[in-house]
């Protein structure tokens, strides 16, 4: 009988011993994801919204030009 409520303690102990340790991975895994988003918000705020067009030179300019 004794085996039985030490095995159920270790179990118990383990489980929570693995859940800790998976919540401190989440937390980390949410901070990289954090950081990674700012990153590309960082890069895409970056890229100018409207394009800007030639204003000198014959392409685009002179003669009319289509990609």
């Amino acid at each position: 009988m004794s085996e039985s409520v030490e095995s159920a303690v270790a179990v118990a102990s383990g489980l929570q011993n693995w859940a800790m340790m998976q919540e401190k991975q989440n937390v980390l895994l949410n901070k990289v994801l954090d950081g990674q988003a700012n990153t590309i918000l960082s890069l895409v705020n970056s890229v100018p919204s409207v394009p800007q067009l030639a204003s000198s030179g014959s392409v685009g300019t002179l003669l009319h030009t289509t990609a």
